[in-house]
C-alpha cells in the first residue's frame, strides 16, 4: 500500500507537535491541535524537506485544516 501525502502530513504533524496521530484528523486545523507558531515554522521545513515542496510558514495560518494542507502540498507537487 502506498503513503499518502496526507498520511506523510499526519506523521510529519504528529511527531513534530509531539501528539498522537489520531488526533490529526483531516478536519483538524492547527488551531485545534494548539500547535504554535514555531511548529508550523518546522512543520514547513519538514515538508519541504521530506516532501519536496516548498509551502511557507505563512501559508500554515492556525485555521488551516490539515486536508487543506495535504492539497497545498499535492497541487505544489504537481507544478
Amino acid at each position: 500500500m502506498s503513503t499518502t501525502t496526507y498520511d506523510r502530513l499526519v506523521e510529519i504533524v504528529a511527531k513534530l507537535h509531539d501528539i498522537p496521530a489520531e488526533r490529526v484528523t483531516p478536519e483538524a486545523t492547527f488551531a485545534d491541535l494548539d500547535v504554535d507558531s514555531l511548529t508550523l515554522v518546522d512543520i514547513s521545513i519538514r515538508i519541504e524537506r521530506d516532501l519536496g515542496v516548498t509551502v511557507h510558514d505563512s501559508e500554515l495560518r492556525p485555521t488551516l485544516t490539515i486536508a487543506g494542507v495535504a492539497e497545498l502540498i499535492d497541487a505544489g507537487q504537481a507544478a
